[in-house]
Order: structure tokens, then C-alpha cells, then sequence
């Protein structure tokens, strides 16, 4: 049932403005509460404590939908993650993570404390249900019943939080990770109340590295540090899962020493590109083209923007900062992807830095002669490139870390890319 008509609905049952009903009915679910939750809070508001008739209906998992304003299920908890949201102006702490039945798993949002631990059997009663990232999503509410329950509950997925960093998604909850500290950055941000101190960095495990920011420092975590992280939450980052560390999550140092792979997940194009961004991936392929905006460029002494015709997008008429940058398409025959060299790899493409490329135009009054020298260097070979993948609606780019050229047998890497397609 629509807003519109809930609220006429609404408003026929108080005897009230059904204009005034459906403002604040919006105004409710603008806020992503749960219409049936909106409904009930209004009546309340009215002065009218009748549910407006009719029993929650039961429901497995599987068959939740975002058609359903309520529902009661039996289940058990497989994650319980805490955190602190700011919600209509004021600070809030919710419970969220997963839960499951013997037909599937949802993710839900508790709004109040119902003292549930990963593991425990309980029958929900009168969840809403939303829609969050395309999913249906359990909203746990004042209007929710949560009672143990006695019934066996068979469920495929892992109960507890415990991943490795490799098995970790944006939008993940409650989960605990082992992992090693090898970057570690303290920071003043202009937080949600002011200047806020933040860390920042890289963890890593046997299976991958992935960013991380804990909004409440920590003591435990310090650069070379093994540590475990308990009720952290997932957040995408520049297309990437991003480990989030907030002042409900405990951070212990760990008698073992994590070790750290040194490698990335190799992947053809396509697969990383499908796979929607990667904090570090390698891919190989061929350079066909060097994009514009290559070679000797300008950037914003304020914000580092590229600065073009002397106009920066954010400061407006600025004195450029020469930099070396460039941005190769790269192709593997299954897709292709931006990579994007920083000012040391492009050095070591173009065969010197800095100094080098503004004599080079200074003699040949043209600073497009740095651009054809890279496009020289590089277009029709074969390279190994390391890196940050993110894809939105412009395409996929590959922030490089490592940029090498392969000497290995043509045929060779065909044959292994035409593997890498069939796997």
C-alpha cells in the first residue's frame, strides 16, 4: 500500500486532515522508518492507541519483500554490530548486522537494545521492513517484540563475525577481523561535531589489504601492530570495502604475529571490473591509448585538482603546480581500465621527471611533446599493473602503484587469459 494511501486510510480511522496525516507520514518514512512503525507513531500522536486491526503475518526469510509493511519471523542472530548514527538532528546508537532462518539470511536494524547475541534463537515479532541497497532489510522497532524461542533453527551461514579481509563487503556489520597494521595515519577531520581526531591507514591479513579509519583512536592499533578488531563495520571507499573502527568496536593486540601477503589478487579486466572496485588488484594487459590530460600537467596549489587554462574547478584562476601524470588504457582482450600513474611511475615511463619534462618543453615550446614521448614509450606493449580499482559511471580506473612492463612469451599470456575467461 502507498503513503498516499495509508494516509487516507490514516486519517479516515482518526477523523483528522488527510492532508496534515500524509505530511507527516512523508515526513516519517523520509527518514527511512518503517511505514507500519510511521503508522503506529502517529496514531499515538492522534491519541488513538487501536493497532488498526489485523494480525502481523508470519513469514520465512526467503519471502520478506519491501511489499511488506510488518512481518514476524523465527530465526537466529548471525551478526551484532553497534554504532552510533546521527538520526533527526540527535545521536543514536542502533544494532544491525544479519539474521537467519532455514531458507535464507536479512540483513535488519535494531533501534532499540534487545540484548541479542550472535547465535541466539529468538521469534521477531511485528518487524518492519524496508528496502536498503536494493534488499529488504528488518527494521527491529519500540513496536517489536523479540522473545528466545526453543525451536531449532538449521542455518548454512557461519554464525559469529569472524572474516577474513578478503571475504569482507561494503555494508557488512558486526564482523571481527586478525589483521596486521601496516599503515597507520593520525588526522584532524572536520567531523558531523567539530574537528574530530581520526586514524587512518592499511590492514592486512594471509588474504588481502584493505583501508581502514577508526573514529575513536585506538592505543592498540600502531603501525607493524597484530591486532584483532571486534564489531567493526563495512563501508564502500572509493569503490572498495573499507574497514570502519568506531567507539563500540574492541581492539586487542594479539600474541602472534599476522602475517601480511605481499600480493595482490590477480583478475582479468572484466572480473575486476564486475566485481564493482578492489583496494589492490593486479591486472595485465596492453597499452592501446594515453588519455588526455597525460604528461606534463598542472594541478591546484590549494586542492591538487588538475588545473586547465588556469582555472581550477574548486579555486577559480590559480597559479598551477606542474606535476607528471598519466592515464593509459589498458586492455586484455576481456575488458579494459584506466590506469593512472602518479609522478614517479610516470617518470620511469617517460624516462625522466620532473625537471627533465618542463626542458623538454621549454625547448620544443610545446608541452604536448612530454604526452607523445609517454604515448611512444608505452602504446602497443604489454604491462603488469598494481593498484586501487574504482568503477562508477565514467568507467573503471586503476590508481597504479606499480606499473612494469612484461617481457614474457606472447602466446603464453594469451593462453592464460583465455584460462582466466573460461575459470
Amino acid at each position: 500500500m502507498s503513503v498516499e494511501d495509508r494516509a487516507e486510510e490514516l486519517a479516515s480511522d482518526l477523523g483528522v486532515d488527510k492532508a496534515e496525516v500524509k505530511e507527516d507520514l512523508e515526513n516519517l518514512v523520509s527518514y527511512s522508518v518503517p511505514l507500519e512503525e510511521a503508522v503506529q507513531s502517529l496514531r499515538r500522536k492522534y491519541g488513538d492507541t487501536d493497532d488498526g486491526g489485523g494480525s502481523i503475518p508470519e513469514a520465512d526469510v526467503v519471502d520478506v519483500s519491501t511489499d511488506d509493511d510488518a512481518v514476524s519471523v523465527t530465526g537466529v542472530f548471525l551478526t551484532v554490530g553497534t554504532r552510533s548514527i546521527r538520526y533527526q538532528g540527535s545521536d543514536h546508537v542502533i544494532h544491525e548486522g544479519e539474521f537467519a532462518d532455514g531458507t535464507g539470511k536479512i540483513s535488519y536494524t535494531a533501534w532499540e537494545d534487545f540484548g541479542v547475541e550472535p547465535g541466539d534463537v529468538v521469534r521477531i515479532e511485528n518487524a518492519g521492513v524496508r528496502e536498503w541497497d536494493g534488499e529488504p532489510e528488518l527494521n527491529l522497532g519500540e513496536r517489536t517484540t523479540v522473545r528466545l524461542s526453543d525451536d531449532a533453527i538449521d542455518v548454512s551461514d557461519e554464525i559469529g563475525g569472524d572474516r577474513t579481509l578478503a571475504e569482507l563487503a561494503p555494508g557488512d556489520r558486526g564482523v571481527n577481523a586478525e589483521v596486521a597494521v601496516l599503515e597507520r595515519e593520525r588526522k584532524i577531520i572536520d567531523g558531523r561535531d567539530g574537528e574530530t581526531e581520526i586514524l587512518s591507514g592499511v590492514l592486512a591479513d594471509e588474504t588481502a589489504r584493505l583501508p581502514f579509519t577508526d573514529w575513536d583512536p585506538h592505543a592498540e592499533i600502531e603501525e607493524g601492530a597484530s591486532i584483532r578488531i571486534e564489531d567493526a563495520f563495512v563501508r564502500e571507499f572509493r569503490g572498495a570495502p573499507a574497514i570502519n573502527v568506531s567507539e563500540f568496536s574492541t581492539v586487542t593486540a594479539l600474541d602472534r604475529t599476522v602475517e601480511a601477503t605481499d600480493d595482490a589478487p590477480r583478475m582479468a579486466i572484466r572480473e575486476a571490473v564486475e566485481g564493482g572496485g578492489l583496494f589492490d588488484v593486479e591486472v595485465t594487459g596492453t597499452a592501446i591509448a594515453v588519455r588526455d590530460g597525460s604528461g606534463l600537467i598542472e594541478r591546484c596549489p590549494e586542492c591538487g585538482r588538475v588545473v586547465q587554462n588556469g582555472q581550477c574547478r574548486s579555486h577559480g584562476a590559480v597559479e598551477g603546480e606542474d606535476d607528471l601524470r598519466t592515464k593509459a588504457i589498458v586492455d586484455d582482450g576481456t575488458g579494459t581500465v584506466t590506469a593512472v600513474l602518479d609522478e614517479e611511475l610516470t617518470a620511469a615511463v617517460y624516462g625522466g621527471g620532473l625537471e627533465d619534462a618542463r626542458e623538454h618543453a621549454r625547448d620544443a615550446m610545446d608541452r604536448d611533446v612530454v604526452t607523445d614521448a609517454i604515448r611512444e614509450a608505452i602504446v602497443g606493449r604489454a604491462f603488469r599493473v598494481r593498484g586501487s580499482l574504482s568503477v562508477d559511471d565514467f568507467g573503471a580506473t586503476l590508481n597504479a602503484t606499480e606499473f612494469a612492463a612484461r617481457d614474457d612469451d606472447p602466446a603464453d599470456r594469451a593462453r592464460e587469459i583465455l584460462a582466466e575467461v573460461d575459470a
